[in-house]
Order: C-alpha cells, then structure tokens, then sequence
C-alpha cells in the first residue's frame, strides 16, 4: 500500500509544491521578520534619509554653504587626520604586534596586558587625561621644563599634534589586536620556504607575510579611520576646527539644515572609504593553501639585549599606564589647588563623598546607566532576534537585514545624533507619533541605534557554531519555533549574547559624541556632566566621574575575558547540545 501511494504524489507539480510549503521554522523566522523590519526602518533607516531630504532643503542651499564656508576646510582637515591617524596607529600597534608575537623578552607578559588598556579609556576621560599629561599645562611638559629649563610651551603637545598624539596611543589597538591574530595564524613554513630559497627577511616580509595580513591591516585601517573621522572629544580641547566640531556648532546655532549637509558628507566619506577598503582586500586571494606550521617565539639572547628590551618595555608600559594613571592621580584633587605645580599639592577623598551623597552628582550617574540598561535590553532583544532570523533565512533578503542592522557602526556619533534630531523632532508617521526630542527616550533611543551591533555581531558568531540539526531534532520532537528558540537556542547562545550586551551597556555608559548633541537639559549623562565639571574647573569630581567610568570598562572586560575561557558557559553549552533531544521533549 506504501509502494503504490509515492508514485501517485510524484506525479504533483514538485516545483510549484516546494515552493509553497513552508515548515513552522520558515513560517516563524518570516513573522518574526516583519516587525525587525519596521523598527529598523524607523529608528536606522528612516532617520538617515530624514536627515539627506533636510540637508536639501531650499534647493540644497546647505550645500553651498558648505563649499562656500569653513566646512570645506573642516572636511579637508578631517580627513587628513584620519589617514595620518591610521598611519601612525598602524605603525605603532602593527610593531607592537610583531614584538609580542615573535618575541620572547623580560617584561613581555606584563606588556601584553597593559598593550590593551587604551581600550578602558571612554573617549572625553580619555582625551582630559592626555590634555592633562601632555597639554601645555600638563605634567610631562613641567617635568621637563624643570629638567631642562625650556618654556613648558615649547614642550607641550597642542592643537593637530595633540589630536594626532591622542588618536595614536588610543586606536592603535585596533591594528594591535587583528595584526596579532593575523600573525598568530600565519603559516611559518611560508616564512621558512621563503627564506630557503634566497630571500631576506625583508623581502620575506614583503612578499609573503604583508600580503597574508591584508584582511587585518585592512580591519584596523577600516575602524581606525571611521573612530578619526568620529572624533569629538580631542578635537574639542585641542581646538581643531574637524567636521563634527562644526556639525555640533551648527545644530547648537539652530542651523540644522547645514548640520545635516555636513552629516550627509561625513557620511558619504566614510562609506566611501569602507568600500575602497573592501575593494583593496578583495583584490587578491591571501588565503595560505598549506596545512600550516605553528610559529616559534624567538628568544632574545644575552645581557645587554635583555637589559635593553627590560628597559624598553618599562618605558611602553609607563607611557600606556599614565593615562590611566593620571585620572586615578586627578580624581582625589583639591579643587583649585593645582596651579603651577608639577603635580597637584593637596589630595581628598571629598570628591567621590560628593558624588554618592549629593542628588545633584549622582544624577548624571543614574541617568546614564539607567539610560545605558534599557538601550541594552532592547539592544539584546533586537540584536539576538536578527541575528536568529538572518541565520535561519531561507532564499534572498538577509544581506539587507545584515546591512541595515550594521549600518550605525559605519556612521559617526555625531551623524547618529543629527539623524535622530532631525528625524525625530516632530511627530510623523514613520516615528509613530512620538517626539523624542528634548525628552529622557532620546538617550536610550540613540544609545540603542549607536551600538545594538555590537550585541548583534556577538550574537551571530555565537549562532554560527550552533548545529541547526540540534534546533531540528528539538522540534522534530514536538517543540514548536518559540519554545526551541527560548530553551534551546537562547541557553547556546548565552555566552556571546552576555559579552556583547556588557560592551553595549559599557559603551552607553561613556558616550559623549551622540549625548552632547541630543541630551535633553533635565537629564544630562555622564560624560557631559565631566565636560561641564572640567569646564566649571570642578577638575577633581570631573576625574572622579572619569575613574568610575574606568573601573566599570575594567570590570566589563574582565567578566568578558572570563566568558571566553572554558568554564560554566562552556560546559552548560556542552550539556544543552547533549540533551537537546530530552529538553525538547520535555519542553513540547
């Protein structure tokens, strides 16, 4: 009675069939599709092509303002020192990279963990530490004139060559870290072939190993150059007239239709320069063929060398600590005690008595992490959900889903908070209504926009490693979509979901580039509040803000670094994949 019935159902139309047959899974994932569209759509999408109509306003008036003023110039700027930023950062973290790599010398393993720490630094606490350290009224600058007798002035580090010290010693760690992994990865009988064959080591390098670590020098370069282009906080006090300085002047004099046209181009640049990279890596295939051979870390061998390598990494590690230093250093300072000193002269604990006893002080720190939590709880829920529905698609349309999730990371914070400015300043129906301009939603809206990628891209590497024969089994078992998402899915996923949703909630925490042109004037965050303390000359509650901020950042990338280590989350991850079958049938 079988053998007879499948040929009968062969003879269906099979094409049309197929098509129209849809499992639950595919019913589920295309449901759960429509409302991740709308609300990018509304909150990513639709703000960006606000803010291009309202730069087009009276005939792309804005626009001619823009070639005509000082715009043009603060674009040229701009991008000069973006290039030169990458230059010098890559020079820095794609050396440090190859001495920590290849390299076996005292004082390495302690160089390895401080290489890192620029990473704890929120940008504006951040760029106060390196004015305080190497402005012209800052530490190093007096050390030296009282060694030397030359004027601190001449000695100091002010206007582009700040921006550009600040830039360096805070984003080489992008070259660092993909440089290292690149390196760590390469084949070193490549290297050993090449050399064999007559080759010296700088041709070697030039030959084989430069062009296996484009991808990584193309990655830092990429963020690098689009963290330069975003810069607010250095500009600002070193008084370098970049785009987004004049974008922020022109949306606080009421001219937000030039904002907009500067928004728009900055935009457009750094799209343009993640498409040239793009095309620059793609060039060529750098993929090594060969079952690869694991590098040796060469010892450095005798006395002097090794008393010389000791002293150079003492020398990296103070100048990567001192910024971190100094804020601790600031924190516990006397207001208005400090004048010509090399160092402040009296010291108290006042200023974080202040700041957990006063409303006042402790508002900013409230807003922030409250604001910071509930843009990383939707960052969590969106995030998780989009990578779920891009993983599990079937058939074209989930390259745009990854795009339009991706795209605030390709934008500056200062267009970010134009875009939500323009877009959300009066009721429309593509905002459902709703005027978040000047009210406390703005924050968490802009907070979630700015970094629900950072949950996303976390949440779709840990999906990658989940077999989706393990979801299958589950509901081959009787569990529907949902149920197999909540409790078998979700538990494998937990790992990366935490590690992204902590660098959210971190990086919400310390935003100062978007909150300084949309915070409302009730609620100001953190990082305005320690710009408006500095700037009042309350020096001592600013850095004290500032070392909060710090030790949150520390804490976050402990927990982060202990979630990627075999552990708990491993061996739950082990035993959720071993039962899956159980827990499905269970669960249905």
């Amino acid at each position: 009675m079988t053998l007879t019935a499948r040929p009968a159902a062969a003879t269906a139309p099979k094409p049309r069939r197929n098509r129209l047959q849809l499992t639950a899974s595919d019913r589920f994932v295309y449901v759960l599709a429509i409302p991740l569209v709308l609300i990018l759509l509304v909150y990513i999408v639709f703000p960006m092509i606000a803010t291009v109509f309202t730069s087009a306003e009276d005939g792309g008036a804005a626009y001619v303002d823009f070639v005509s003023g000082n715009s043009r110039q603060a674009l040229v700027l701009s991008v000069g020192i973006s290039l030169a930023s990458v230059l010098t950062a890559g020079v820095v973290g794609t050396g440090l990279a190859v001495l920590l790599t290849r390299f076996s010398f005292p004082g390495r393993s302690v160089l390895k963990v401080f290489a890192l720490l620029p990473l704890a630094l929120p940008p504006l606490i951040g760029a106060l530490s390196f004015y305080y350290l190497y402005g012209t009224s800052g530490i190093i600058p007096r050390v030296l004139a009282e060694l030397t007798g030359v004027p601190a002035s001449s000695l100091s580090f002010d206007g582009i060559a700040g921006v550009m010290l600040v830039h360096t010693l805070t984003m080489y760690p992008y070259f660092y870290l993909s440089v290292s992994a690149g390196l760590s990865g390469s084949d070193a009988s490549l290297e050993e072939a090449a050399m064999n064959l007559g080759a010296s080591r700088s041709t070697m390098w030039r030959t084989v190993l430069l062009p296996m670590l484009t991808p990584a020098l193309v990655s830092g370069a990429l963020l690098t150059f689009m963290v330069s282009m975003a810069s607010f906080t250095a500009p600002q006090f070193y008084n370098v007239n970049t785009l987004t300085m004049r974008i922020v002047a022109a949306k606080t004099s009421g001219a937000y239709d030039l904002a907009a046209a500067q928004s728009t181009v900055l935009s457009v640049v750094s799209i343009l320069f993640l498409l040239l990279m793009r095309w620059y890596q793609n060039r060529r295939l750098t993929r090594s063929m060969s079952k690869g051979t694991p590098q040796t870390v060469k010892t450095v061998q005798g006395i002097l060398p090794q008393i010389l390598a000791a002293i150079g990494s003492a020398v990296i590690v103070l100048v990567l600590a001192a910024p971190v230093a100094a804020i601790v250093l600031l924190a516990f300072t006397v207001n208005g005690t400090w004048t010509t000193q090399i160092i402040p002269p009296e010291y108290t604990l006042q200023n974080f008595i202040d700041i957990f006893t006063e409303p006042r002080s402790l508002r900013p720190l409230l807003v922030s992490s409250q604001m910071s939590a509930v843009a990383m709880a939707a960052s969590i829920v969106v995030g998780v959900v989009t990578a779920w529905v891009i993983a599990r698609w079937k058939g074209k349309g989930a390259g745009i889903l990854d795009l339009m999730i991706m795209l605030p990371w390709a934008l500056p914070g200062t267009v970010v908070g134009i875009n939500i400015v323009t877009a959300f300043a009066s009721p429309t129906p593509f905002n459902l209504g709703q005027v978040f301009l000047g009210s406390l939603w703005i924050l968490p809206l802009a907070y979630f926009i700015r970094f629900v990628p950072l949950v996303f891209r976390n949440a779709a590497a840990s999906l990658a490693q989940i077999d989706p024969s393990v979801e299958e089994a589950a509901q081959n078992l009787g569990a529907g979509p949902l149920r197999t998402l909540r409790t078998i899915t979700l538990p494998l996923m937990a790992r990366g979901v935490i590690a992204g949703a902590l660098l959210a909630f971190v990086q919400g925490f310390g935003e100062y580039v978007a909150s300084v042109v949309i915070y409302p004037a009730r609620f100001v965050p953190l990082s305005v509040e320690i710009y408006n303390r500095q700037y009042a000359n309350d020096l001592g509650t600013a850095f004290a803000y500032g070392s909060l901020q710090v030790l949150a950042i520390l804490i976050v990338l402990i927990i982060s670094e202990v979630l990627e280590k075999p552990g708990r989350f491993t061996r739950r991850r082990r035993r959720t994949g071993d039962i899956a079958e159980t827990a499905a049938a269970t669960a249905a």
